[in-house]
């Protein structure tokens, strides 16, 4: 230090304008809030995972505002309106044979008959197209061809009131569409080579409303010399209508008819019961084509996106109700197992020690009692007086919560030593604010994620309990995703869309709720906070 001496020679004086020190930041400051967000947005996968999710609420929430339809729920319209098993048919793929409504089917002559005949009846087109023409297997012939479903359904007997009778009139003369045929004669009958009377439409004694033509007592169609059908109709000078009621005074069609129609034809069978003297409760006994029945009844062509199901009920409307039942399902038992399992992980892994210990024994010994067990002992004892659905929250919620129990307390453990809570402690905060302000905060990144992901495995959990048949939640009103597996999976190989578009909904719902899970979770983790790629 003594020989420190240092000529001034070597000092000069400071360029001012070169003076350095702390710089102001240029950008704005971040909130933990906006950050999480910047750091979701960054990671694509969990994005498009989140528009899924928020695409399939949307369509549970408001497809079940709109089709508010149960077509099956009138049990007499699931008796006339036998639209079982439609095909998905959407108008824009209308003649290309993926989602029209049309399936490949092979059909034997006597089918491939009575299919023209509805169409020339009708004008209904129920064969859009012929794959294969007729051949012969076996003593067989038969046809390869595409069937529309909808129009498959062919014709169907309806009984009437006068008032619906005359509305149904009214109906055709205001659209031009008919619905009423006229009804077929099953008295007509020849005599046989030798001299026995053989029916003629033996097919149409027994209730089939499609046969309309003469037929042998085999049911196949009779043809006249050129090849054209022979039409039974009913006509009012057939000894068959004598004791019924057809009068003028009973009987009154004014509408649509058959081209062929001469002024004979008649359209209903009446019958009727006198009440009084002057005073008669008539019945009318028509044949409908089912297919335009139904756009009078509801106003619209029968037009499924989805298809139907065994009962006749529409698809799309019954996914839509079920995943929004599942769905509130699952976020409900995710909430309650969430505020359960934060306050006893709290506690546990905060207080720790012999409090920490008798705690962990009880999440072991209900952590031990299977699953499937625990239901089915609920659903055997308990839903009997508080319902299903009620049964099966309170067993999912006894050990839901026990993982998220295990969450918490083990973040609780990683942050209750950081420096920053021993400070607070220090400045006199208490156990309620150091748990809730400055622990949880730090531990919800890893909280909600595991909230999150709770809500896919409550319903995959509650599509297994109801797809083995545990669990029961099927009604007219109420359904559910995994019950929609259920019920279709018998009909995995004849029809397939039954549980095909159920099946996609909760692939699509798991693969994303997986995805936006571990977006959240790298968004919340506090140690990324600030951090760009």
């Amino acid at each position: 230090m003594e020989n420190m001496n240092i000529s001034k020679d070597k000092f000069r004086f400071a360029d001012p304008s070169r003076r350095t020190g702390d710089k102001k930041f240029d950008t704005k400051q971040m909130s933990y809030a906006k950050d999480v967000f910047v750091r979701f947005c960054k990671n694509k996968s969990s994005v498009v995972a989140a528009i899924i999710i928020f695409l399939l609420v949307l369509f549970a929430i408001f497809v079940p505002m709109f089709c508010t339809t149960n077509y099956s729920s009138d049990l007499e319209d699931n008796y006339y309106l036998k639209y079982t098993f439609l095909l998905p048919k959407w108008e824009i793929f209308e003649g290309t044979g993926f989602l029209d409504g049309t399936s490949k089917k092979t059909i034997n002559e006597n089918r491939f008959n009575m299919l023209k005949a509805l169409e020339k009846e009708t004008g209904a087109v129920a064969i859009t197209k012929i794959i294969k023409d007729k051949y012969l297997e076996g003593k067989t012939y038969y046809y390869d061809i595409r069937l529309d479903s909808y129009i498959d359904n062919g014709m169907d007997f309806l009984d009437l009131s006068a008032e619906q009778f005359a509305d149904i009139q009214r109906w055709q003369n205001e659209t031009g569409i008919q619905v009423i045929f006229p009804a077929v004669d099953v008295s007509l009958g020849e005599k046989g080579a030798f001299g026995k009377f053989t029916p003629m439409i033996a097919k149409a004694k027994q209730g089939d409303p499609n046969v309309w033509y003469a037929t042998d007592a085999n049911g196949n169609p009779r043809f006249d010399a050129e090849g054209n059908f022979i039409e039974c109709y009913a006509k009012t000078t057939a000894p068959i209508f004598q004791t019924l009621l057809y009068t003028e005074e009973y009987y009154q069609y004014d509408s649509l008819k058959v081209a062929d129609d001469d002024g004979t034809y008649l359209y209903a069978l009446v019958s009727g019961t006198r009440i009084d003297e002057n005073t008669v409760a008539c019945s009318y006994k028509v044949r409908v084509l089912l297919d335009r029945y139904f756009q009078y009844k509801y106003g619209h062509e029968a037009n499924f996106a989805f298809g139907t199901n065994q009962k006749g009920q529409d698809i799309l409307t019954r996914l839509a109700s079920g995943a929004r039942f599942s769905l509130v399902l699952a976020v409900c038992i995710s909430a309650v197992n969430l505020f359960i399992g934060a306050i006893y992980g709290a506690i546990e892994g905060f207080y720790g020690g012999v409090a920490d210990l008798v705690m962990e024994r009880i999440s072991d010994v209900l952590g031990g009692m299977p699953g499937m067990v625990v239901m089915s002992l609920f659903q055997l004892h308990l839903a009997h007086k508080v319902g299903p659905v009620l049964s099966m929250v309170f067993a999912f919620v006894l050990t839901g919560w026990l993982g998220m129990a295990a969450r918490t307390r083990m973040q609780f453990y990683r942050f209750k030593r950081q420096e920053y809570v021993l400070s607070a402690r220090t400045l006199g905060a208490s156990d309620a604010r150091l748990m809730f302000k400055h622990i949880f905060p730090n531990a919800m990144g890893t909280l909600i994620t595991g909230s999150i992901l709770m809500i896919p495995g409550v319903i995959f959990s509650e599509s297994s309990l109801t797809y083995l048949g545990i669990v029961n939640l099927e009604s007219s009103t109420q359904t559910s995703v995994g019950t929609l597996l259920s019920k279709g999976n018998g009909m995995l190989s004849t029809f397939p869309h039954v549980i095909f578009w159920p099946a996609i909904f909760i692939s699509l719902l798991e693969i994303s709720f997986n995805l936006f899970g571990n977006g959240l979770r790298d968004a919340f983790n506090p140690s990324l906070k600030g951090i760009e790629d």
